[in-house]
């Protein structure tokens, strides 16, 4: 949902790193795509989304995984702000210690069952997701989405927040 409002307000360039394909179950929360596009790679759906909202915008797609190995060349591309919408710990950790090597802001957004989170992590200005939450939870406290349930328009709330945070950094 961020990208989409990112988009809308003109945004020029965006990146999206993903390595799956939109599933009927992924529908309710995430709006950038649409059941015609069942099977499709998500990052190639929310670019043909992005472009037919906004033809100018230039969206850069990485259909992998976020690593250790990759995420030097991703964020070699030159980022401005790095919108974290990632669904799990380990990724969230990489995307911290990532953003603190490279000086690029983090607006990291959270969703579980029916709330949700979203903070600016600004590295040189204020601490670091690793400063606030040093070790990640035991697993039996941290399902997924999958898992736990979340609410659908709950993405959407936080998103566009985090969409409202990247612009004001912009």
């Amino acid at each position: 949902p961020a990208s989409l409002y990112l988009a809308a307000a003109g945004v020029g360039t965006l990146g999206i790193v993903d390595d799956d394909v939109v599933d009927e179950s992924n529908l309710q929360r995430q709006i950038a795509h649409s059941t015609q596009r069942v099977g499709e790679a998500k990052v190639d759906s929310a670019r043909e989304t992005l472009t037919a909202l906004n033809p100018d915008v230039d969206v850069k797609t990485f259909q992998e995984r976020l690593s250790s190995e990759n995420i030097d060349r991703i964020l070699g591309e030159g980022w401005d702000v790095i919108v974290d919408g990632a669904d799990n710990f380990p990724t969230r950790y990489l995307v911290n210690d990532a953003s603190v090597w490279s000086g690029i802001p983090v607006v990291h957004g959270s969703i579980f069952r029916f709330e949700g989170q979203v903070t600016l992590f600004h590295p040189g200005v204020g601490p670091c997701y690793r400063c606030l939450f040093p070790q990640p939870p035991p697993p039996e406290l941290a399902p997924s989405c999958a898992e736990g349930g979340v609410l659908g328009v709950l993405p959407g709330i936080i998103g566009s927040i985090q969409a409202n945070e990247a612009l004001k950094l912009i």
